[in-house]
């Protein structure tokens, strides 16, 4: 649960061009970074997990172009992709309206966790580092000219995170997906929505993209390559939601859960990369899920300490493995009160097996979400013409043409 791939983070970085004015820099256990250069300036989509990593992305830049890096998206919240953002000095860090709030609330127990969990790949990072807030966030999709391309931010639904963005570049065909889809690294779902992913995927298939980023690894190069790294990320993702759910059904606990939905991954991902890294967390999401937990908890040091205990065998099958920290800790920020505050209750108010619990957090998204209308199961429902279309549906704001796709907006709405 601590241990990623030998190959230090860094190494065999790679910066290849995709299409007209869109690039990808990736290196081993790094996260993928976008780069969308106009006539204006430069967009970058996610900024590594440190400001000295996000440096060598800069570099790459800046031997193909001295323009401004105009903005930096935030495919959602995880810090090993938004950290090192400030590097890039952008005039604008952007995220979705749901990723600002999952940041505020549990960015700060992330990157806590994520240190812990990774440390290599954190290294160098101050100890006193925090969250990388956005300037400007968007409800569902906007649009970017960049001086001769025409970007395109969208929320297509719920997946890997409540607030995942793609951006899609339409001129050049190429789209880049954030972690919602991954062609060579096994997905971290450990924050996801399982029943909901499969349908962002569909959304991103209707885009046709020639080319495709995804969240770690090499790229998508190629229509094929494409289709195949969407489709092996969807039978990951249902392989895991339905082997869980059937443990479930069968009222098993979660220590004997992980090793059924094990064995049912393994012949197709256990070769993958962060396989065994990542499947404890995402068979502790997987197993909440079943059992009816629509929002995702809050990973603390606690949960993640309480989870190997289940998994070891130190925690009996039906016992409460989330417990609360003693008083007298300090609560330092929303958080680390929000996973204080969770108890260890199903949808029924009975006490669940395992890791099974809810958090004020989760109902505060859930009761904002309903309110909002932000809900991914019916924010948007495009067809492949909707989305492929190519127009001119840009007008002028501040500096740049921002502005939202009004025919998405108002399917959204």
């Amino acid at each position: 649960m601590t241990k990623r791939a030998e190959t230090a983070p860094g190494a065999n970085e790679e910066f290849v061009e995709l299409g007209r004015g869109c690039y990808a820099y990736s290196a081993d256990g790094c996260s993928n970074t976008g780069v969308v250069i106009g006539d204006r300036g430069v967009l970058v989509v996610d900024g590594q997990a440190t400001e000295a990593q996000a440096a060598k992305v800069l570099d790459k830049i800046r031997e193909l172009t001295d323009k401004p890096v105009k903005s930096v998206v935030l495919t959602h919240f995880h810090a090993d992709s938004a950290i090192g953002a400030p590097a890039f000095e952008a005039g604008e860090v952007i995220a979705s309206d749901l990723s600002r709030r999952m940041i505020e609330m549990r960015g700060a127990e992330d990157l806590l966790v994520s240190r812990e969990r990774d440390p290599d790949l954190f290294s160098g990072l101050p100890a006193g580092a925090g969250c990388v807030m956005p300037t400007m966030t968007i409800a569902s999709s906007m649009s970017i000219d960049l001086g001769g391309l025409d970007v395109r931010l969208m929320h297509l639904g719920r997946g890997h995170t409540m607030g995942d963005l793609v951006v899609w570049v339409p001129a050049s065909g190429v789209i880049f997906a954030g972690d919602l889809v991954q062609k060579s690294a096994s997905p971290y779902c450990g924050d996801a929505h399982l029943a909901d992913w499969p349908r962002a995927l569909d959304r991103i298939t209707a885009f046709r993209p020639s080319a495709l980023v995804p969240g770690r690894g090499r790229v998508a190069n190629g229509p094929q390559a494409v289709a195949t790294a969407i489709e092996t990320t969807r039978d990951y993702v249902t392989t895991l939601r339905d082997a869980a759910a059937a443990c479930v059904e069968q009222s098993l606990g979660l220590k004997d859960t992980f090793f059924a939905v094990k064995d049912a991954l393994s012949s197709q991902f256990a070769s993958r990369d962060d396989f065994d890294f990542h499947l404890p967390l995402n068979v502790a999401r997987a197993y909440d899920e079943a059992l009816g937990l629509d929002q995702p908890q809050v990973w603390t040091r606690e949960r993640i300490a309480d989870l190997k205990d289940a998994l070891d065998g130190s925690v009996p099958a039906a016992a409460e493995a989330v417990t609360e920290p003693a008083a007298e800790e300090p609560v330092e920020d929303a958080a680390v009160e929000a996973a204080e505050s969770a108890g260890a209750v199903d949808n029924s108010g009975e006490a669940a097996p395992d890791l099974v619990s809810d958090s004020d957090f989760a109902a505060s998204l859930a009761m904002d979400a309903a309110e909002e209308d932000t809900d991914a199961e019916d924010a948007l429902d495009l067809t492949p013409e909707d989305m492929v279309e190519t127009s001119e549906e840009t007008g002028e704001a501040r500096e740049e043409t921002v502005e939202p796709d009004e025919k998405v907006l108002e399917e959204a709405r």
